[in-house]
């Protein structure tokens, strides 16, 4: 992504108390779990005012861990490799950091607390790949005018799809992210849209990503059943998601892949179009999300055409449009006319 000249440090001295943007590392951290250093600089800091280097974030990151409030950890090298110096460090709340959060009241509770054996866990890079996805949306909305600010975005989001007592993920679908964006108009209109984010590092098989899809086929249809027939209300047709969303967001699947090893070629995008190309064979042959087609909107990309060219660049694959024989050429973020 090109932006703007970057200034100087002791050309842009902070304008912010260390009240302010503390409090504003702490919001971002309590929503998103982990980010890196780098992540919370861009977040916090418009393009044209943005020094290369966050000395002034380091100084105020240094004294919310002096404070207790935060912890850190190295990030993983590629495929776990990598010496640990050269690695960025990634920040999370503490308890009493989460505590602080909370006692404010600004944000929606959210009980999960990160520990650092859970940022070092497996689904580190799965994390941090979620915010880029997050960042670029961020960055784009600035560069177009549009809106959509670091907060906008809510990780791991979970929808109830069937009734019953089962295990909680096969009674729900957990969204890696929900996004909310206003696409600003000439003359003033807004449009909001939202998003059902998936983002795949490639790590799974493309049959159990479809299958996640499907859960979605599954969502849109799914109405609550009350246990007493005699009290149901004239609500009791309506899908459980209309009371979360005004409209069924669309799907989003960002595709990532670990960079190749040294002296490996890079077949990432060979790799990745091929996934999608399966995606979009199994989608099409899934009767109940063919059935609502024109209800539900799947898009796929990658990573780096999101970063690269933006969520309104025609970058998106439609997964349930066109036929296998004639696939539709990719689109923008409105994925057609829905």
């Amino acid at each position: 992504m090109t932006l703007p000249p970057a200034e100087a440090v002791s050309a842009a001295p902070p304008t912010r108390s260390f009240h302010a943007l503390g409090g504003d590392v702490l919001e971002l951290l309590y929503q998103h779990r982990v980010l890196s250093t780098q992540q919370l600089h861009v977040l916090l800091t418009l393009p044209e005012k943005r020094p290369e280097r966050p000395v002034y974030l380091r100084w105020q990151l240094g004294e919310l861990l002096k404070a207790g409030l935060v912890d850190r950890i190295r990030a993983k090298g590629p495929g776990g490799r990598g010496r640990v110096q050269s690695q960025p460090f990634l920040w999370f709340l503490t308890e009493a950091g989460a505590a602080s959060v909370e006692e404010a009241g600004e944000l929606p509770s959210r009980p999960y607390r990160v520990s650092p054996e859970s940022v070092a866990g497996a689904r580190q890079a799965h994390t941090l790949g979620v915010n880029e996805v997050g960042v670029a949306f961020v960055e784009w909305a600035r560069r177009l005018g549009h809106e959509c600010g670091a907060l906008d975005w809510t990780p791991e989001v979970a929808n109830r799809i069937r009734d019953g007592q089962r295990r909680f993920e096969d009674d729900h679908v957990i969204s890696d992210a929900v996004l909310n964006y206003v696409h600003m108009e000439r003359g003033g209109r807004r449009t909001m849209l939202s998003f059902f984010v998936e983002f795949d590092r490639a790590t799974m098989t493309s049959a159990r990503l479809a299958a996640k899809l499907e859960a979605y086929g599954r969502l849109y249809e799914y109405v609550p059943q009350s246990g007493d027939r005699t009290r149901r209300t004239p609500n009791a047709t309506r899908p459980a998601w209309m009371y979360n969303y005004p409209v069924f967001p669309r799907v989003l699947v960002i595709l990532d892949a670990a960079p190749p090893k040294a002296g490996e070629a890079d077949r990432r995008p060979q790799r990745l179009a091929a996934r999608t190309e399966d995606l979009y064979t199994r989608a099409g042959a899934d009767i109940r999300l063919s059935r609502h087609k024109g209800d539900i909107s799947i898009g796929v990309t990658t990573l780096r055409q999101l970063q690269e060219h933006g969520p309104f660049a025609p970058i998106f694959t439609p997964l349930l449009r066109g036929t296998p024989s004639a696939r539709p050429a990719p689109t923008n973020l409105y994925l057609g006319t829905k």
